[in-house]
């Protein structure tokens, strides 16, 4: 069972019904692409149906529950589904607060003395804007708690950071944005490392790099993220030998300090440093979207025993994972006005011409009415291609996005840029 709608659980769906283990896979409530796949159905129940999931999970011997998206982690799914006698991949309440509370991950990366941005927390617009005036720009602004990977403000005047504070205490977020971390801003480029953990054995999986920019030149306001790659080349061997030392171990170290049985996605967002050194921007509780949609496609051992041996705690009797060799990338097709408001309803065309050029096209924002797909999302879809070079897989995926159409779709024409220039 895989609960989630969009990009990142279709491409889990795909992958796990790659094995010849998985009969069949059940997502609440999918989408359109996964309403698509062979062996796959979707169920009309809500992600936050706790009892209607774990009702249905035991009537038909589910095996797997894996967990997509961070809200119904913070609201504690794992606990709740494991306490019923289900194996979850997916963190428990405790262990989702390193994703729903950046100030409780930013108290136990200062605990455990992992390389992070300064920060101060504040609860009220004044004395936060007051520290804004001392500080001055580049700052960084986040809301404390989920807000849809929208609660980040990479402020470079002082007037961008003020509006940043007012907007989450005037109630933008919600209870996201009631207690805000004001941090120094970070320089250099970004790496996503998804590490998978039984609580454990922590194994980082291939390093990605997002972009979360809407607009070309990572220029405009942050999104959940408008495409990736994988592996990132700024990730050398020896860098990531340093991420599993400094910054996963211990993190998963502090964890257990304080008695936290983390099993699921453990996902770094860091910074590499002009000096070459990693710093964690933050932590997220679970896949990355659409880092996803280029990791998976690159895997090559099943990913039904990975998630299984995390879930059963025997990740360390695990052989070092199988990966493909070469690139994946993927470009995240919009709908027009995304990260702001935006329509629905759009019938969407191209799609089984975008396939047949070899690329994948995962489902985000879908929906199949009458057998039509119409967009029912921000992100939209998400179109992935495997190339032998970085290069290559961006052609692919570009063709296979210039095949697809429905009105007002946006997308940016320079993912991968930074791997690509000289």
């Amino acid at each position: 069972m895989v609960v989630g709608s969009g990009g990142r659980e279709h491409a889990l769906a795909w992958k796990l019904l790659q094995s010849t283990r998985v009969q069949e896979v059940v997502c609440i409530p999918g989408n359109g692409g996964t309403a698509q796949l062979e062996r796959c159905r979707n169920l009309a129940l809500g992600m936050n149906d706790f009892e209607g999931i774990g009702r249905f999970a035991l009537v038909n011997n589910i095996a797997l529950i894996v967990v997509g998206p961070e809200a119904p982690l913070a609201a504690g799914i794992a606990d709740y589904l494991q306490a019923q006698g289900l194996t979850v991949f997916g963190p428990t309440q405790a262990g989702a607060q390193i994703e729903a509370s950046k100030a409780w991950a930013k108290a136990l990366m200062t605990d455990a003395k992992i390389p992070t941005a300064a920060a101060a927390i504040f609860t009220d617009a004044d004395t936060a804007i007051d520290y804004v005036k001392a500080q001055g720009a580049p700052i960084v602004i986040k809301a404390d708690g989920l807000a849809a990977g929208k609660g980040v403000t990479v402020a470079t005047t002082l007037e961008q950071a003020i509006s940043a504070v007012e907007a989450a205490f005037g109630g933008q977020f919600g209870a996201a944005g009631q207690r805000v971390l004001i941090e120094e801003c970070l320089t250099g480029q970004e790496v996503s490392v998804l590490a998978v953990t039984d609580g454990l054995t922590i194994r980082p999986l291939l390093p990605a790099q997002d972009h979360k920019r809407i607009g070309e030149g990572d220029t405009g306001a942050n999104t959940g993220g408008m495409g990736a790659y994988a592996p990132a080349p700024l990730a050398t061997p020896a860098l990531m030998e340093r991420i599993q030392q400094e910054i996963l171990e211990p993190t998963l170290a502090a964890l257990r300090q304080r008695q936290i049985d983390y099993r699921g996605v453990l996902y770094a967002g860091l910074m590499i440093t002009p000096a070459g050194d990693p710093k964690v921007i933050e932590f997220n509780c679970r896949f990355g979207d659409p880092e996803t949609q280029v990791v998976l496609p690159l895997l090559e051992t099943p990913l039904e025993t990975v998630l299984l041996a995390c879930a059963q705690q025997r990740l360390a009797e695990l052989p070092p994972l199988n990966w493909t060799a070469g690139f994946a990338s993927c470009v995240v097709i919009a709908a027009e006005g995304y990260p702001d408001s935006y329509q629905k309803g759009y019938e969407i065309s191209g799609l089984p011409q975008a396939t047949a050029t070899g690329a994948l096209v995962f489902h985000a924002g879908t929906k199949l009415k009458q057998q039509q797909i119409l967009s029912d999302g921000g992100r939209v879809l998400g179109v992935t291609a495997v190339g032998s070079s970085l290069q290559d897989a961006l052609t692919k995926t570009y063709a296979a996005v210039e095949a697809i159409h429905f009105q007002g779709m946006y997308y940016r024409r320079d993912i991968g840029h930074r791997a690509l220039s000289p």
